[in-house]
């Protein structure tokens, strides 16, 4: 994670110290102040200097004449760029790899993800699973709800359960489906979904004619997404109390339209995607989401994608203040992470 910042070095260090007062007052930071953090005895007018010079590099803002200095979105990226990760203690690695060897399927384990974010950062949490054409088939059920109507239900092989309704232009007996889903179950369990959808198409357009019944059937109930119904992603949501309690300097209304935001799953999604870029298991930090929405000026974000064995995706995030305590939310974010990956499915 490449940022910008400032030089010489103990430009950084002061610019860092700034950032960290910030960060535990809300208050502007005066020089006096950051003298008195430093170990390296800097005098209040040396330190001015250098805040200064800050300034006119877009490192700190000054908001009143007399007052002290406060952190742009640049310093705040500066001082996560040099923080790291920390080791978790040994008990609290172990309580994570318990809860998530009790969960049963890779979802549960997501979702709980969301809970202990919260948990151990006090901070509202992201979770979100996203399975992907690499995953494959256990079986699929089909059932028969009348008026056309077809309950239709896929499971893949690491215990990730879909279903869908739709309604039909005719009639198919439960026999019928029990026939379709027998076919699908013996040809293709075990197969990748994205495999099954081009095979079944091959065989829809040159299948011999003992089939045909089944398979026209079958092109219906593909044709309303029979195996695409698995492709849609789950999102959860932990800890949003969390934010009511901060100074976001919001209106009343523009804080109910940052909770409607949060309420969408497009536009969650389209959130991690947008700022998780980093590779599979890379803690990534965004300062500042005004981008995605106007009220979230005064968020950060910090998550990381996770590739599970299985072929389902996973983005687990932390969403908070400027003012967060960057370095335990990514150690916690990144130990989470971990722990969902290394489970055995």
């Amino acid at each position: 994670m490449s940022r910008p910042s400032p030089q010489p070095t103990r430009n950084v260090e002061v610019l860092h110290s700034i950032v960290e007062a910030y960060i535990e007052s809300g208050e502007p930071v005066a020089s006096r102040t950051i003298s008195r953090r430093r170990r390296q005895i800097l005098s209040p007018a040396s330190i001015r200097n250098i805040m200064a010079d800050l300034c006119d590099e877009g490192y700190l803002a000054q908001p009143h004449t007399s007052a002290g200095r406060v952190p742009t979105d640049k310093a705040f990226r500066s001082y996560v760029s040099s923080l790291r990760t920390r080791d978790l203690p040994a008990a609290e690695a172990e309580r994570l790899r318990a809860e998530f060897s009790s969960a049963e399927t890779v979802e549960e384990r997501v979702e709980r993800s969301s809970h202990l974010l919260t948990e151990l950062t006090r901070a509202m949490s992201i979770a979100a699973s996203i399975p992907t054409a690499s995953q494959s088939l256990d079986h699929v059920e089909l059932i028969s709800l009348g008026d056309h109507r077809v309950l239709m239900v896929v499971v893949t092989c690491d215990r990730t359960v879909r279903n869908r309704v739709v309604t039909l232009d005719e009639q198919i007996t439960q026999d019928e489906l029990h026939s379709i889903r027998n076919y699908i179950n013996r040809e293709f369990a075990v197969w990748p979904l994205f495999r099954i959808r081009e095979e079944l198409q091959r065989r829809l357009e040159a299948e011999s004619a003992v089939y045909d019944e089944i398979l026209r059937h079958l092109n219906l109930l593909f044709g309303k997404g029979l195996l695409d119904i698995g492709l849609s992603p789950e999102v959860h949501l932990d800890g949003t109390s969390y934010l009511v309690g901060l100074d976001l300097h919001l209106t009343r209304e523009k804080l109910r339209d940052l909770f409607r935001a949060l309420e969408e799953k497009k536009r969650i999604l389209s959130l991690l995607d947008r700022f998780l870029e980093q590779r599979p298991g890379e803690v990534a930090v965004q300062v500042g989401l005004g981008e995605a929405h106007p009220s979230m000026g005064e968020l950060s974000l910090i998550g990381l994608s996770v590739m599970l064995p299985s072929g389902m995706a996973a983005k687990i995030a932390v969403l908070g203040p400027l003012r967060m305590n960057y370095e335990h939310v990514m150690s916690a974010v990144f130990h989470v992470g971990e722990a969902i990956r290394e489970t055995p499915e």
